[in-house]
């Protein structure tokens, strides 16, 4: 079989015309060059050039081979860049998990930072709950995650960012007038609240919240997600403590207000992994936020927002 350097020596002769300059571009000396074609037309039973003249001209068999090398060598440093990119991890597949919140939050910025900075990796999205997200990520079919705290012992995470909780309100409700509200203003209401066991994080959040407060909201309804908790204050069945990002969903029917709470940002996003996965995709992937982080980059920071200056979808 025929190789790389006869192919190689082959299309240089035959697009400089002549051997010397061939070898010379292939900066060795002609003798063994006009070996390597000898062997190729030897391997092929063909004669490749007519030798009959003071000029290199290609035979008619060259001449079609020449399109068909010329092809083949393309083939040959696309497979060995892939090879390489494969290895970096600036190509390959990455199974990404990311929650109902961070979808239509951080997800849009993190892949378009992937297709800008690893082009040739292929990103197979997951909208899973946290808890189903660290369970796959764990068993190895899922190499990251967009999370809420906490994580297992041999996930590993890092923040991504912070943001805000804001008031969720029908657009008729007595607060809805209200430019900001005190924490307060839940005391003794009808609040939609999120399961224990669904959504954990946002329970123990919102509820530790409350309790540090002395708040003591009515609990109408517990839900595992946050545009259910919408949909139900858009029915008019209470009012719910909801990421800031949540004011993107087009309720026409609510109005969103800031909340003056202890902490101005407590809710988190982190980037989950599995320590022992092997993906260079995934290391590749990870050194984004490293990198961002370094350069004060954008992608860190990312959370849920701000409170600031959050108005209803209505007005």
């Amino acid at each position: 079989m025929f190789t790389i350097h006869q192919l190689t020596g082959f299309v240089a002769v035959a697009e400089e015309g002549h051997f010397g300059r061939a070898a010379e571009r292939l900066n060795m000396t002609q003798p063994p060059l006009s070996r390597q074609i000898q062997q190729l037309e030897r391997e092929l039973g063909v004669s490749l050039i007519d030798r009959s003249g003071r000029t290199v001209r290609l035979t008619p068999a060259g001449r079609a081979f020449l399109r068909n090398a010329r092809r083949l060598l393309h083939d040959a440093e696309n497979a060995a860049q892939s090879a390489r990119r494969m290895t970096a991890g600036r190509a390959g597949l990455l199974n990404l998990g990311f929650t109902a919140t961070s979808g239509y939050g951080v997800l849009g910025t993190v892949l378009r930072t992937i297709a800008e900075r690893l082009p040739h990796v292929e990103v197979v999205l997951q909208e899973l709950v946290t808890r189903d997200q660290l369970d796959r990520i764990s068993s190895g079919t899922l190499d990251a995650g967009l999370v809420r705290p906490p994580t297992p012992p041999g996930v590993e995470s890092r923040l991504v960012g912070t943001g805000a909780l804001v008031a969720a309100l029908p657009a008729g409700h007595r607060l809805a007038d209200e430019e900001r509200l005190p924490l307060e203003a839940f005391h003794g209401a009808d609040v939609v609240g999120y399961s224990p066991l669904e959504a954990r994080y946002f329970y123990d959040l919102v509820v530790g919240i409350f309790g540090e407060a002395g708040v003591r909201p009515t609990y109408v309804q517990y839900v595992s997600q946050v545009h259910t908790a919408l949909a139900l204050v858009e029915a008019g069945l209470g009012i719910a403590l909801v990421p800031t990002t949540a004011a993107r969903l087009r309720f026409a029917g609510l109005v969103f207000r800031p909340v003056d709470l202890p902490v101005p940002e407590p809710v988190e996003l982190r980037v989950a992994w599995r320590g022992e996965n092997d993906n260079p995709a995934l290391a590749a992937f990870l050194q984004l936020f490293t990198a961002a982080d370094d350069r004060g980059d954008p992608l860190i920071g990312l959370g849920d927002g701000t409170a600031d200056g959050v108005r209803g979808t209505s007005e």
